[in-house]
């Protein structure tokens, strides 16, 4: 059975699993209120999803309304808009009272290069890379209590070198923030913690060319591609209280391309076609 057919049956297994839990059984975000940033598809939907399975009061955010099941809450934001991230804590906060978890996921692509970018391109990518996240903590953070946590959601491009220089700057910003952030926000017992993750199967990578895919599989040592259903359990690992000492943390969910920094293709070159190691 290939990899991914495994994957995609141990997702099968998870989701029987949750749905036939009693509702006193579901408990790793139980009760927590949770507002997830561009869930309408791809790994922000995996991730409002999975907290929801696990307890959570989840309100799913994108652009346009996102179309989530029950008992996911889902509402339209722009994360780029100040004014919109503070109707939307109004909004919790008079029915909800409080925020105790933020998944800032929301982000687009940007494939320019060095040459080709422009400053028009640049502050496009991120207004909603970095500067939602940034909105989004400043809106909600005051709204959170002690045990709140925050999941910054940057990529392996916040790691690396990568080419795309305006979505690379972005995600590294993300980095960034997520340290301040933490420095922060600490005192008030608030968490935050950025995740790196590498070449996830979703809508947005699917519109890369076949040879980005191919290449990010080459570079990568476990030797494929992500899903999203192995993004997903870290994000409800961090939200919840399992996670209530880790802060400031970087993780990276890139089947280890960012590990070897480059070095993969030159262990490639040099290994024996018999040698008994992959």
């Amino acid at each position: 059975m290939s990899t991914i057919a495994s994957i995609g049956r141990l997702s099968d297994r998870t989701d029987a699993i949750w749905s036939d839990r009693p509702a006193a059984d579901v408990g790793r975000t139980d009760e927590k209120i949770v507002v997830v940033t561009g869930a309408a598809g791809g790994q922000g939907a995996a991730e409002a999803r999975a907290l929801a399975a696990e307890g959570a009061t989840v309100i799913a955010t994108d652009l346009h309304l996102p179309e989530l099941e029950p008992p996911i809450t889902c509402r339209e934001l722009d994360v780029t808009v100040q004014e919109a991230w503070s109707e939307l804590g109004a909004w919790i906060e008079a029915r909800h009272g409080r925020v105790d978890g933020l998944v800032n996921n929301a982000g687009i692509p940007m494939r320019l290069r060095l040459a080709e970018i422009t400053l028009a391109d640049l502050e496009r990518v991120m207004a909603v890379n970095l500067n939602g996240p940034l909105l989004g903590i400043q809106a909600l953070s005051p709204l959170m209590e002690q045990g709140g946590s925050i999941v910054n959601v940057s990529s392996v491009a916040g790691l690396l070198g990568f080419h795309a220089v305006g979505y690379t700057i972005s995600k590294w910003g993300v980095r960034a923030l997520s340290r301040v952030a933490s420095l922060e926000l600490g005192p008030r017992g608030i968490r935050v913690n950025a995740i790196f993750p590498g070449y996830i199967e979703t809508p947005m990578t699917a519109s890369a060319p076949e040879a980005f895919r191919q290449a990010n599989v080459d570079v990568t040592p476990l030797g494929r591609v992500g899903q999203t259903e192995e993004v997903a359990p870290l994000v409800v690992f961090l939200i919840s209280d399992e996670a209530s000492f880790i802060s400031g943390a970087e993780i990276a969910v890139d089947g280890g391309q960012s590990a070897h920094g480059g070095a993969k293709s030159l262990s490639d070159a040099v290994r024996s076609p018999s040698s008994s190691t992959p």
